[in-house]
């Protein structure tokens, strides 16, 4: 009998469910279930049906971070799950370019919070707790917490989570924006593929724009931020798809998106 993928695929609709499925493990990460994410982000980028991603956890929660049994064996730093391409875990440097909503059950923790952060939105259930505790095992949260946490967090909440290795609840994290959606024990997927659907009624171009514009225009200055956004304004205003945008609008119908 084969053994079932590491990462779980599930299409509804225009959105896909990808599921780390590590449920023995918490979904820790090893080398092997993060070339699966990475593969798996890869698959949805191309899936001209495919147009947002959630992501989540199968069993007790969403990921419990590095699999630190693993890194012990590869020798330290050598065993770390890293993608030369896609960073930790196969996402934390290079996410999917269409959207990606994390549904985090019970807890995000270390590496774990740092994947949920590298999606950009996040739906989390009732009580989940969210935190980089490495530095009680002799590490630091090294795949995006310490430049991501202080970008949705005010500065000494972030500070006290690292320094103190102390979770925060989806609760608190909701109250300062960090989680977008606070719902019932459960719920999370079934949340984040409502929000996932609203997306996908929107043009394809202009959502992956509008994506990449956000995420890599912090610290930008005006006048960078306009030389940046030029070529994007030039491929998503002079295509077929604003065309159908305006039309439809017009026309008082829904649009039909071709993603050209």
């Amino acid at each position: 009998m084969s053994e079932e993928p590491l990462v779980l695929v599930e299409q509804r609709g225009y959105v896909q469910i990808l599921t780390l499925n590590r449920p023995d493990a918490m979904n820790a990460f090893n080398m092997d279930l993060s070339v699966a994410l990475g593969e798996a982000l890869e698959a949805l980028d191309a899936n001209p049906e495919a147009r947002v991603g959630v992501l989540t956890g199968a069993g007790r929660g969403f990921s419990a971070g590095m699999d630190l049994k693993a890194f012990v064996e590869g020798g330290g730093l050598a065993g770390m799950p890293n993608s030369p391409e896609r960073g930790f875990a196969g996402i934390t440097e290079k996410s999917a370019s269409k959207p990606l909503i994390a549904a985090v059950e019970r807890f995000a923790l270390a590496g774990g919070l740092e994947v949920a952060l590298s999606c950009d939105l996040i739906v989390a259930s009732e009580g989940t707790m969210l935190g980089i505790p490495e530095v009680g095992v002799g590490l630091f949260a090294g795949a995006g917490a310490l430049l991501r946490l202080p970008r949705q967090l005010p500065y000494s909440l972030a500070m006290e989570m690292a320094l103190t290795a102390e979770p925060i609840t989806a609760e608190v994290a909701h109250q300062h924006g960090m989680v977008n959606r606070v719902c019932p024990r459960g719920e999370a997927v079934n949340v984040a593929v409502e929000i996932a659907e609203r997306i996908a009624r929107n043009a394809p171009m202009g959502v992956r724009a509008s994506k990449r514009l956000i995420r890599d225009v912090l610290g930008v200055s005006e006048d960078g931020f306009w030389d940046y956004q030029r070529p994007a304004m030039e491929e998503v205003f002079g295509s077929a798809d604003a065309i159908e945008g305006a039309s439809a609008f017009a026309q008082k119908r829904d649009p039909v998106w071709e993603d050209r």
